[in-house]
C-alpha cells in the first residue's frame, strides 16, 4: 500500500458552501441590506418581536426581514457572518438562510426542518421559522 502524500493535495483552509440558487440572490441581498441597517439598532428579543408581528397581518416584508436579522444572532447563539450587498461570495450563514428560505418557498418541509434543527435551539425554532417563512413568501417567484 502506498501512503497518501498530503503535500500534493490542494489545501483550502476555509471550505466554501455550495453556491446558492440564483433565484435566492434577491432575497439574500435584501437580508444583507436589512442587516446593515440593523447594525446600529439595539438587538431585539426574538420572542417579543415575533409576538408583536404575528398578530398583525399587514406587516410589510421589511418589518419581517428586520426582525429576522435583528434576532438571528440570538437564535443561532452567535453573530452570523453576512457579506456586503451584491457580493458574489456567500458565507455559510447566508447559504444556510438562503437554503432555509428556498425550502420554505418550495414547500420542502423535511429540508426546512432539517436545516432549522441543525443550528437553532428548540426554544427559538418556532419564531425563527415564522420569520423565515414570512420573508420567503414575500420573495416567492411568480
Amino acid at each position: 500500500m502506498v501512503p497518501l502524500k498530503l503535500e500534493h493535495l490542494p489545501f483550502d483552509p476555509a471550505p466554501r458552501p455550495a453556491p446558492i440558487a440564483e433565484t435566492m440572490r434577491p432575497l439574500l441581498n435584501h437580508l444583507r441590506v436589512t442587516a446593515l441597517s440593523c447594525r446600529t439598532a439595539a438587538r431585539s428579543d426574538l420572542f417579543q418581536a415575533c409576538a408583536v408581528l404575528s398578530t398583525d397581518r399587514t406587516v410589510a416584508r421589511s418589518a419581517h426581514a428586520e426582525t429576522l436579522m435583528r434576532g438571528l444572532a440570538q437564535a443561532l447563539g452567535q453573530r452570523p457572518v453576512l457579506y456586503r450587498p451584491d457580493a458574489r461570495e456567500v458565507s455559510f450563514d447566508e447559504a444556510w438562510l438562503a437554503r432555509l428560505a428556498h425550502s420554505a418557498q418550495s414547500g420542502d418541509e423535511d429540508s426546512f426542518q432539517f436545516l432549522i434543527r441543525a443550528r437553532v435551539p428548540h426554544a427559538a425554532r418556532r419564531n425563527l421559522a415564522f420569520l423565515v417563512r414570512a420573508v420567503a413568501a414575500e420573495f416567492q417567484p411568480v
